[in-house]
């Protein structure tokens, strides 16, 4: 599937780099690359940077890698991998022939290092995690509340000669010292305001067992030091990195240069913060490893996965990621924004069917005949789609908020007395009801009048059309075919759950407080039309009057399908540009 190019002005500061890049003949084609690391699924976050890196590429005629930065063992899983191709190409990207690991540079990597090392610029120290964060040194506010970084002071190691650091190199290579004994850094500058060019590290001793190499390394290279090299033997010209790594950008140019390798320029961008929501794959794990939701693909996480199972489709995502544009500063997103892109998708789409999720029954007591078929749309917004028949019964399902036995002001729906539409059939009345010893109500009683089939304006003088305010749904109750709805609403109860606040004991307090208790709910007892029985998992429909559902691969008791609610109905967003 082709993607569409992404139109936003906000992507002009990347595009005109670009193109200078090409007029003053720095490079003459674009290659880009999107390097997840895969010790975790994708978040819509990663929506965003991987539409920048494909939509990039195919504005300038390139290419796009998909490269896997894969040097940290102990987190990184080949189920990581094929999640993360599997959300890629669900949302309509194909990087074709040109997938490529970090791990198969690990021998070009190391000779990097020691093409450093030989140019006097890189030294095997032996201090360990704490006195090198000593020796570093670290940012203070002075009496003026200003941020200062006081100079750091040399490794006493720092000064071993070229041939010394080569052959403990080596020996870190072929095993002879413990995990964490020794590491390879950069001589750069100890006194340097960004720390990040403090003799940063290069390689860490670290026996754990690679999902791809196995145990062949026990030395692994650093994110900082693999990712421009990788990026150079491939020949990427532009790489697109979220806004964090701008610091990190003179560590890239420095290693490219003192590897002598391809000239790989680094642009950040903003990267995407939504509302309710959280994009760090560190907390998504916790999450997950907690039990705090049912998996990566639960249908509450901000995973790809996650929003495809929901009931999202990869058209509404590319909408909101491109319609929210390119920044060179951080902000936040309202998520009712990306639900209006679904609504604007969905409401194209999906058939339209009903549905009732708590139902009470209604009894036509002067029905007399058999089972009817009612003609129903399929999409009002899609000719195409066609139409159905529902079958309709003396017993019906209808929604237990549709009746009240005394009712508020402005209340439409049934009531004793009360006349609505039912929708597709007829115009029933209220004649009263049934209730249980304990006062419940257990069913709701109407007549009907024949003459208003299929809700048409042609009906008797006794239902004037004009005085029938109200129409509800409903399902045959002989008829239908018995559901588990699942209600979402959103994982954190706050709008930035990122912002974590003093628990009221004074103890520190944990992202996992700003969860939102309510935030699923699920109906055992719902039912629907028969063709939801057959329903495929990922099928989306509209239950009309209700909002959006997805057929979820899972089933609930007895076998029923199960309908994970995507949306509702109610456009939240489009309310307040209207105001704006």
């Amino acid at each position: 599937m082709s993607v569409e190019e992404n139109n936003t002005a906000g992507a002009d500061f990347i595009s005109e780099f670009i193109k200078e890049d090409l007029v003053d003949g720095r490079f003459d084609c674009v290659r880009t690359r999107f390097p997840p690391e895969p010790n975790g699924w994708l978040h819509i976050g990663h929506c965003k940077a991987f539409n920048i890196d494909f939509s990039m590429a195919q504005r300038f005629g390139g290419k796009c890698n998909l490269r896997f930065d894969d040097t940290n063992p102990e987190k990184e899983d080949i189920s990581y991998v094929e999640a993360i191709k599997r959300d890629i190409k669900w949302m309509g990207y194909d990087w074709e022939d040109r997938e490529f690991y970090a791990s198969d540079y690990y021998e070009y990597l190391y000779e990097m290092a020691v093409r450093i090392i030989k140019k006097g610029n890189a030294y095997v120290d032996d201090l360990s995690d704490t006195e090198m964060s000593e020796y570093r040194g670290t940012a203070v506010k002075d009496k003026n509340n200003i941020t200062v970084t006081p100079p750091g002071r040399n490794s006493p190691y720092r000064d071993r000669s070229v041939e010394e650091n080569l052959d403990l190199f080596a020996k870190m290579r072929a095993g002879e010292y413990p995990d964490g004994a020794k590491t390879l850094r950069a001589k750069i500058d100890m006194t340097h305001p960004n720390l990040l060019l403090r003799d940063p590290v290069m390689y860490r001793i670290r026996r754990e067992t690679h999902y791809r190499t196995g145990n062949a390394w026990c030395i692994y290279p650093m994110y900082d030091f693999q990712h421009p090299l990788s990026d150079a033997i491939e020949k990427i010209t532009h790489s697109l990195c979220s806004l964090e790594y701008e610091i990190h950008r003179p560590l890239y140019d420095w290693f490219i240069r003192e590897a002598e390798v391809f000239p790989s320029r680094q642009i950040e961008f903003a990267r995407l913060n939504l509302s309710y929501t959280v994009m760090s794959k560190r907390w998504l794990l916790k999450l997950v490893q907690e039990k705090y939701v049912a998996g990566w693909d639960d249908p509450r996480m901000p995973t790809i996965a996650g929003l495809r199972r929901r009931g999202y489709t990869p058209e509404a995502i590319r909408s909101f990621v491109s319609q929210i544009g390119i920044a060179k500063t951080d902000s936040m997103v309202d998520i009712a924004f990306l639900e209006y892109c679904l609504r604007e998708n969905l409401n194209k789409r999906a058939l339209r069917v009903m549905a009732v999720l708590r139902p009470l029954k209604l009894i036509i007591e002067n029905w007399d005949g058999e089972t009817e078929e009612m003609e129903a749309v399929n999409n009002p917004e899609d000719e195409s789609a066609g139409k159905r028949l529902v079958p309709f019964s003396r017993e019906l399902w209808i929604e237990r908020e549709d009746f009240e036995e005394v009712p508020p002001p402005k209340y439409f729906r049934l009531f004793p007395g009360n006349s609505v539409r039912l929708r597709y059939a007829y115009i029933v009345t209220c004649t009263g009801f049934d209730k249980d010893a304990a006062g419940n109500i257990t069913a709701v009683r109407c007549t009907y009048d024949p003459q208003t089939r299929g809700g048409n304006a042609d009906s008797s003088a006794a239902f004037d059309n004009k005085k029938i305010k109200g129409t509800i749904h409903w399902v045959s109750a002989a008829h239908s075919v018995p559901i588990q709805a699942r209600i979402y609403d959103y994982l954190f109860g706050v709008e930035r759950p990122m912002e974590i606040a003093p628990r009221p004991d004074g103890s520190p307090g944990e992202f996992t407080d700003n969860l939102n208790p309510n935030s699923l709910e699920v109906i055992e007892n719902a039912w629907g039309e028969p063709s939801l029985a057959n329903a495929s998992p990922g099928a989306i429909f509209q239950f009309e009057r209700l909002g959006y559902f997805a057929r979820d691969p899972d089933t609930g008791a007895d076998g029923r399908p199960v309908f994970n609610k995507t949306i509702g109905l109610r456009d939240t967003w489009a309310k307040i540009a209207n105001k704006a």
